[in-house]
């Protein structure tokens, strides 16, 4: 058996070399792994234990951890390659309801039991059977169900309702910093943040845990825990704010316009709101 400072390096090898090969072998969700990768996992995370704590040769067990990397790389590659490969390695998704109808033969094929097909449909929300149109079970264990048709929820699309396009969220502030570029890409100014922060009761971007704002301009405001129950929001700073971000937007306006007349009229009223702020700003800020 080995000592304990041959374990202690041992150890800190494996981890290292484990995580090298990790990185190998790539990424896949969690939801996308086989029979197969649990194998190969649970296989090389046994080797490196036994490397660790056991009297196995440095040498022996390197030739079995690349050996086993190796052979999942290959395997990984002929799943991409080949059809049949892929076929023949995960198996092929099998069919449990088919037309609202459950297939006996196909839940004894895969060794599934009705109460085991029952937790994985509630695990999708569904709680009758009578909801389900088909049923499949992927080769991952997972599985993906398409609901009867008059089941489903009604849509603005079946409605016939216009919606406007959704984007990306984006994250303005985290941890009291203020994600510049985010806020840039996002087309808002930190004069426009401010005035946003300031209706939520926080007096400066450190007061902010998180913001995120939505494709529709909604701003999403978070508070330390320590900074809630703060006093009211101060109106004159508020104000100034607000002002802030109006004259920014109007300089935004001017830059984003083509039409040279409405160029000059935004940059003209911004510059008027500019002089207004230097003149009133002391005020505010009392």
């Amino acid at each position: 058996m080995p000592n304990t400072w041959e374990v202690l390096y041992q150890s800190v090898i494996a981890f290292f070399v484990l995580l090298i090969l990790a990185r190998v072998m790539g990424k896949r969700q969690l939801s996308q792994l086989t029979f197969f990768d649990y194998i190969v996992g649970i296989t090389v995370g046994n080797v490196a234990a036994s490397w660790s704590l056991d009297d196995v040769k440095t040498r022996h067990a390197l030739i079995c951890l690349f050996i086993w990397t190796g052979l999942s790389l290959i395997v990984a590659w002929l799943q991409r390659k080949s059809y049949r490969a892929r076929i023949w390695i995960d198996g092929r998704p099998t069919v449990l309801v088919e037309h609202g109808k459950v297939l006996e033969h196909n839940l004894k094929r895969v060794n599934l039991s009705v109460e085991e097909m029952m937790a994985l449909l509630r695990q999708k929300d569904i709680f009758k059977l009578s909801d389900v149109e088909y049923a499949i079970l992927e080769t991952t264990g997972k599985i993906s169900v398409m609901k009867k048709a008059d089941t489903l929820p009604v849509t603005p699309k079946d409605a016939g309702i216009p919606v406007a396009e959704q984007h990306e969220p984006r994250m303005l502030i985290i941890d009291g910093n203020v994600m510049e570029k985010s806020l840039k890409d996002a087309g808002y100014s930190k004069a426009w943040l401010l005035g946003e922060i300031m209706k939520h009761g926080a007096r400066d971007f450190s007061d902010v845990f998180l913001a995120q704002v939505d494709s529709n301009g909604r701003v999403y405001v978070d508070l330390y825990e320590d900074r809630r129950h703060q006093q009211p929001i101060r109106e004159k700073p508020l104000l100034a704010a607000t002002l802030k971000k109006i004259q920014a937007d109007l300089e935004l306006f001017a830059l984003e316009t083509n039409n040279e007349g409405a160029k000059r009229a935004f940059a003209d009223m911004a510059n008027k709101l500019q002089s207004l702020l230097e003149q009133v700003g002391p005020v505010l800020r009392e």
